[in-house]
């Protein structure tokens, strides 16, 4: 996530990147010669004016004929013949401009189409709806998918003057914005891949990912991300040009253009070169990259197609229960990052497939102003990793533990009735008369307050959840829908849903996916393997990486451990690479033990379980603290929950220092007696936690122990706390 340094401190002009003044000049000619351009063709065409207003442009007005000059679309029959001509027969490449075979199956038969085409028939229902949300100077203004559509049109006509080729990528580096999403559609129609990188990794991080995938243009949001770039432009030998728009360029510089300056060299471009290229791409072409994180080594370059972006846009939300615009325009808050799958589906091309409305959060979103936009924009579907599920419920924990007695003892026994009421009879909609009383009196307060007032849908995925986050949050009558899924299979493959709901689980498979679990043991967990329209096309330039992830019938082996109930719901184990062989031959899957160790022990933040190649069990953890709300780095005050064990346990301590640097007796003890608890219910005494240390501060994306999604970096916890890991066993061997 971007630390402080990234959130924008621009400048009046930088502010008015997207104010309705700069949109008119962005969208080019004013309104008389929006008009004129779409009467002169609607007269070449043969077609009646039929022209709808917008108010956001100073009453520019466009209409759906002049999106629509010189577009020459293929009808779906034709357009289906042109991409299943049978040529590719491979169902994997390796190349950035590969083609593969569709993975089309009697379960998903539906004809493949492309982005342009997801897009253009989108105008037709949604162009007048608001698309984009964005605040600037305090105020929230919107783009309507038209002006959406012609913005990234103008970048793409942009990118295209700045010599974008074929097959070679635009890499995005910049928080979530309007000019994100333009970008990368901007990007697909110009026939380019569409490549993010995370806003906190390093120049070299950024040199990797722009080398490998061959980035003519890269895209940034402030001065600090461009110096990241300049830093290594002389290591890139495809790089043209950086486009900026967050905050102006510091000075003038060759080959480094503002966000406006792109767009009016687009305007260079006439619209049939565009439409040329757009009408000569496939549904089985590469078009997104998403780079995995690399915590098991060089980060891969995951290939999607046209087909899986279109295919999982469409029926990978169904299964979410999204719906479309005509029955009830969903909303949602995009802020997570759009370099990983989950929010790059989920935000930009979801959001066109149904003509969602999307607003963007501030760039400091996950520092604490996550909430004020969630309560502004009061979304009806909401997505987030487990931390931040977690943040929002430490927030509430600490609000309550200040609040006087009487507010305290209402809450926690209108979530106590509600969560009973939600374990109890999980599908009923029949409540008793308390558990609708406290939703009445308590619940629904503290969900405004969240802003989810309106929010019939909240999501997670990415990592497992505790026990302890999901129940808090049945408690509040928030229930969280789990979704199972990779880069691999650009997102869900798995999807809970109002209508398939089951705690603990990820869902069932998406319909149209397949799925199945090999080399079963006794309890049925095995290898988790999966096969449709959502698999992607190969790792690029990585072949032996992408014969090791799919077989020979084309089923993707995901490194992921998990069961298929009877009903088809799918519960997740752990990691196939995670999983502990111990010097005796054990094989300990460390996944459910560590969550165990979490939810006995309230002041554990982080756990992280030891043992492979090793004779015992031993792990190491980490304390609740409080985070630095400009760094977002841990501190080392503890939280309220932490504080609150403490005391329940006759410790005075307030900060992790106190407890680690005396080996407070207490906190200590209290640890210890978790742990043999947790022991006590372990299948066999191999499984047993035998030696454990705290550490002086939680983990972090800063730190190195986790990823930008929050995902523990197992092999870096294991190399930098190398000598207290090694001191476990040498005191063994006394």
């Amino acid at each position: 996530m971007p630390d402080s340094a990234e959130a924008p401190q621009a400048s009046q002009p930088a502010q008015e990147s997207l104010t309705p003044r700069f949109l008119s000049r962005l969208l080019p000619g004013g309104p008389g010669c929006v008009r004129k351009l779409s009467l002169s063709l609607q007269c070449r065409q043969g077609v009646r004016p039929n022209v709808t207003s917008s108010s956001l442009t100073d009453g520019q007005t466009l209409s759906k004929e002049s999106i629509s000059h010189a577009l020459t679309l293929p009808s779906p029959e034709k357009a289906k013949d042109a991409q299943l001509d049978g040529s590719e027969e491979t169902l994997w490449t390796t190349r950035a401009d590969g083609r593969v075979r569709p993975r089309l199956h009697p379960a998903c038969p539906q004809p493949p189409y492309t982005v342009h085409r997801m897009f253009y028939e989108a105008l037709d229902k949604y162009g007048d709806l608001s698309a984009l949300g964005f605040k600037r100077q305090g105020t929230w203004e919107h783009i309507s998918y038209s002006q959406y559509y012609l913005l990234a049109r103008r970048t793409a006509k942009g990118f295209l003057k700045l010599g974008l080729e074929q097959a070679h990528s635009v890499a995005i580096l910049g928080f979530n914005s309007p000019e994100w999403f333009f970008s990368a559609v901007g990007t697909v129609f110009a026939g380019g891949i569409v490549t993010g990188i995370y806003t906190t990794s390093s120049s070299e991080a950024c040199q990797y990912i722009a080398h490998d995938s061959r980035a003519n243009i890269i895209v940034v949001d402030t001065q600090k991300q461009l110096e990241k770039i300049l830093k290594v432009w002389k290591n890139l030998p495809h790089l043209k040009a950086v486009v900026i728009y967050g905050e102006a360029p510091p000075k003038k510089m060759a080959n480094v253009y503002t966000m406006e300056e792109l767009m009016e060299l687009g305007d260079e471009l006439p619209e049939e070169t565009l439409d040329a290229i757009i009408n000569t791409q496939q549904p089985n072409q590469c078009c997104v990259l998403i780079y995995t994180s690399g915590t098991t080594g060089s980060p891969k370059g995951v290939m999607l197609s046209q087909d899986n972006i279109t295919w999982t846009a469409r029926y990978g939300s169904q299964a979410g229960d999204i719906q479309p615009a005509e029955v009830q325009q969903e909303v949602v808050v995009s802020y997570l990052p759009l370099s990983h799958i989950a929010a790059q589906i989920y935000d930009l091309w979801t959001g066109i497939q149904w003509g969602a409305q999307v607003c963007f959060a501030e760039p400091d979103a996950l520092k604490g102003s996550l909430l004020n936009t969630l309560r502004e924009v009061e979304p009806t579907s909401h997505m987030g990793v487990p931390r931040v599920w977690e943040k929002i419920m430490e927030r509430i924990q600490e609000v309550t533990a200040q609040s006087g007695f009487i507010r305290r003892k209402m809450l926690l026994w209108a979530m106590s009735v509600t969560l009973e009421q939600n374990l109890t009879c999980p599908g009923s909609d029949l409540k008793p008369f308390t558990a609708r009383l406290a939703d009445y009196l308590v619940l629904a307060k503290v969900r405004q307050a969240l802003g989810f007032a309106k929010c019939q849908k909240s999501f997670y995925g990415a990592a497992p959840m505790t026990a302890e986050t999901q129940h808090f949050f049945l408690g509040l009558n928030i229930r969280l829908y789990a979704g199972y899924g990779l880069s691999e299979t650009s997102g869900p493959h798995f999807m809970s849903s109002p209508y398939n709901y089951r705690l603990y689980s990820s869902g069932k498979v998406v319909p149209g996916c397949l799925a199945k679990v090999v080399n079963e043991d006794s309890e049925g967990v095995g290898e988790i393997c999966l096969w449709g329209r959502t698999i992607f096309m190969g790792y690029l330039n990585m072949e032996d990486k992408t014969r090791e992830a799919i077989d020979a019938e084309g089923w993707l082996h995901t490194g992921d451990t998990g069961r298929l109930d009877a009903d088809g719901f799918l519960y997740i184990t752990g990691r196939l690479k995670e999983l502990i062989i111990t010097a005796g031959g054990e094989n300990v899957p460390p996944v459910p033990i560590e969550e165990a160790v979490k939810t006995e022990l309230p002041i554990i933040s982080n756990a992280m379980l030891i043992g492979d190649q090793r004779k015992f069990l031993s792990m190491l953890l980490t304390l609740k603290c409080t985070l630095d709300p400009d760094t977002s780095d841990p501190t080392d005050n503890l939280t309220e929950q932490a504080m609150e064990f403490c005391q329940r346990v006759g410790s005075k301590a307030t900060t992790v220092s106190e407890i680690v640097g005396t080996k407070d007796e207490a906190v200590y003890q209290a640890i210890e007696q978790g742990i043999q608890r947790v022991n006590k219910n372990a299948a066999a005494r191999p499984y047993h936690i035998q030696k454990w240390a705290i550490l002086q501060k939680d983990f972090s994306i800063s730190g190195g122990e986790l990823g930008p999604t929050m995902k523990l970096k197992r092999l870096t916890v294991l190399d930098k706390y190398k000598d207290i890991i090694d001191s476990f066993y040498r005191e063994q061997r006394k």
